[in-house]
């Protein structure tokens, strides 16, 4: 086939096609020929001729005839890449022949027909959604599924290929508020139906005839159609339409019985529930997550424990990247997520929007949605083990399923007391790897894991994550927590916690080795300087803390100790930060320069500076013992040094009325290593010129 042209190779695919009789994986094979021709005559630029010319009616009848749901799901699935690649290739031409396929086989009327139309309208929303949409709300389609649904003989096919077509078309919302006009009563009539009466509802002319799956001598809805009305339910009452919104400030009016959210809640959970291992619960879970975005079945599903332990179950035995996969985790993120913080001018702008509508006011925020209900949430969804299976997914999952993984790991870290526990069942390891696996278009969940990350680190003894013979080391961890460092470019508001934890989470980890500080030092020092001058105090507090870890080894010490004007700089910065207004910056720098001033180069700089000593002996007249212990071991550093530079600290320091200053402190302190280094100091400047 390789010396044929791809207008060759493409006439005689499709001839194979048509024959049909192959083989699945034959059939396949194909498909995927046709779709590589198809994508290179995309990029092919310079062609005489597209493939898509000899794609004509009957071709194009052939490719979408292997999205019918009577073919495997194998072929239906290389089929929809194929249709993909055509409908991108063809341009107006491949949308034109979407719309005559579709309208053709609905005029034609035959079961065969609506169910192949249903078919491909249901797989080429998701990949062609404004054509499909657009064909979805042609004027009369809509209106006439309702007697096709109402009819007195029922085909189990039919209803379920045009259910899986509302299923994909409720997730637009032009679609929906459609969906919602002409489809409601009669969706709500097959959710309504009792089930008992199945087995009665067969032809009256012959009661001993044996009703099949697709039987159309069937007066009643199946089981899984039921179940796919239900869902379709579930996605309009959670999603309101615009024109529910609007009526929401109206006046109250009566309205007729409909099936409420809490009744399609009860349907999904009993269905999940069930124990029969072969019924598909794929349909009730995709129903569950759209239930979940309401608050009051968060709390009802969340307070269902042997539901939840189900739920884990269901997600634990899912294979990756299915829909499956995809419905469970949404369930947990729905009932895991915090609602995103405002700011006062953020709330504000909400104000207004609200003024801007019809109702002029603001929807009082429901409680359920607070922080304390969403922690509780956390604990029982973490009790149901579900990091475990968290951390499986994570490792064969796609962007989108370790994007859910990654929000319900952050929401779970939250909760302060569950984050020892995160780290022993494995969330460390978890979040480096998804951060490390996401692309970079995905900036949103990498910060997400990084944030997640700190709070973890923050809480836990690093010995106990990455110590003993464990394969990832410390050293991991600090590209993700840098990663969040600066303020996220992306946001229209300025948030700053990010920030604060992640230097905190690395203040945690420079307190374990010099191997680590250097790291640190040698990836972010720039943006950890930049932090320390932040105008919140708890960002800048938070900075000199981890300054004061990071000096304790020699790559921080010549940051502060070299003989040049950026070195000179710092120390002017970390000296002014010793008198800042907060006591807990002030405390931080104070312990900085404890270590610092242990070197010679640092005692002369304090010297030079201007009110260095002073900005020294005010630590050691701090109201709290800890910063006179800071204070006084500086002192003492200084004093004691030797050489002509000691002589210069004694002087400053005696001429600064240091003796009565660190007399006084003696006196005041009650801690007996205060009293101790403060005596040392005191003998030192008496006993010494």
């Amino acid at each position: 086939m390789a010396k044929l042209s791809n207008i060759e190779q493409t006439q005689l695919i499709l001839a194979r096609l048509m024959e049909g009789g192959q083989e699945d994986d034959d059939t396949c094979r194909s498909l995927d020929h046709l779709t590589k021709l198809l994508n290179d005559d995309v990029e092919n630029k310079n062609k005489e001729q597209s493939v898509c010319d000899v794609i004509d009616d009957v071709c194009v009848d052939t490719i979408l005839g292997y999205l019918d749901m009577r073919q495997s799901d194998l072929v239906r699935g290389h089929a929809v890449l194929t249709t993909s690649a055509y409908l991108k290739a063809a341009g107006d031409k491949g949308k034109e022949a979407l719309r005559k396929f579709f309208f053709d086989r609905v005029k034609r009327g035959t079961y065969d027909d609506y169910i192949l139309a249903f078919c491909v309208a249901a797989a080429v929303f998701p990949i062609a959604p404004d054509i499909t949409a657009d064909i979805f709300l042609s004027e009369g389609f809509l209106p006439s599924l309702d007697p096709l649904m109402r009819r007195k003989w029922k085909s189990r096919k039919v209803e379920t290929a045009c259910l899986e077509m509302l299923n994909a078309a409720s997730m637009n919302s032009q679609c929906r508020e459609a969906i919602q006009k002409y489809c409601t009563d009669w969706l709500e009539e097959v959710v309504d139906q009792d089930p008992s009466e199945l087995s009665k509802a067969v032809h009256s002319a012959d009661p001993e005839v044996q009703v099949t799956e697709g039987s159309i001598a069937m007066r009643r809805h199946s089981e899984a159609v039921q179940n796919l009305a239900a869902v379709i339910l579930a996605k309009l009452r959670a999603v309101p339409s615009s024109a529910q919104q609007t009526a929401e400030g109206s006046e109250p009016r009566i309205q007729q019985a409909t099936t409420s959210i809490e009744d399609l809640t009860k349907k999904f959970s009993s269905m999940i529930l069930k124990e029969n291992p072969e019924s598909d619960k794929r349909l009730s879970v995709e129903g569950l997550a759209y239930a979940t975005i309401q608050p009051a079945i968060k709390e009802e599903v969340a307070r269902n424990k042997e539901l939840l332990r189900t739920l884990v179950k269901i997600l634990a035995d899912a294979p990756p990247k299915s829909p499956l996969t995809y419905g469970a985790l949404s369930i947990f993120m729905n009932l895991t997520r915090y609602q995103p913080a405002q700011s006062e001018e953020e709330k504000k702008m909400t104000q207004l929007k609200a003024y801007a509508n019809a109702s002029g006011k603001l929807p009082p925020a429901n409680l359920l949605n607070d922080d304390e209900h969403v922690s509780g949430r956390c604990k029982q969804v973490f009790e149901a083990g579900i990091v475990p299976v968290l951390v499986t997914h994570s490792r064969h999952g796609s962007v989108a399923s370790l994007s859910l993984i990654v929000s319900i790991v952050s929401a779970l870290s939250v909760t302060t007391s569950l984050r020892g526990q995160l780290a022993q069942q494995g969330a460390v390891n978890l979040l480096i790897a998804a951060w490390t696996a996401l692309p970079d278009s995905e900036s949103q969940a990498k910060r997400t894991a990084a944030q997640a990350l700190a709070r973890i680190l923050i809480s836990t003894n690093p010995a106990l994550v990455f110590g003993g013979t464990r394969a990832r080391p410390q050293n991991s961890a600090i590209r993700p927590l840098i990663h969040i460092l600066p303020p996220d470019p992306a946001a229209e508001t300025r948030d700053l916690l990010p920030t604060f934890e992640a230097l905190m989470a690395l203040t945690n980890l420079a307190s374990t080795d010099n191997d680590t500080r250097a790291t640190i030092i040698r990836n972010a020092w720039s943006e950890i300087e930049e932090q320390m001058l932040s105008s919140n105090h708890l960002v800048s507090k938070a900075a000199v803390e981890l300054v004061c870890n990071l000096v304790q080894c020699v790559e921080g010490v010549a940051l502060y100790a070299a003989d040049n004007p950026q070195a000179a700089n710092r120390l002017h910065i970390l000296l002014a930060l010793a008198d800042a207004e907060d006591e807990g910056t002030r405390s931080a720098a104070g312990g900085a320069l404890a270590s610092l001033t242990a070197y010679e180069a640092i005692v002369s700089g304090t010297i030079k500076r201007n009110r260095g000593v002073e900005v020294v002996l005010g630590l050691c007249k701090e109201e709290s013992e800890d910063l006179r212990h800071r204070g006084a071991f500086v002192v003492y550093n200084m004093v004691a040094c030797e050489g002509e530079v000691g002589k210069m600290a004694r002087k400053a320091i005696r001429e600064k009325d240091g003796i009565e200053i660190l007399k006084e402190c003696a006196k005041s302190s009650r801690r007996a290593e205060v009293v101790e280094v403060t005596i040392q100091a005191l003998k030192v400047l008496l006993e010494q010129n």
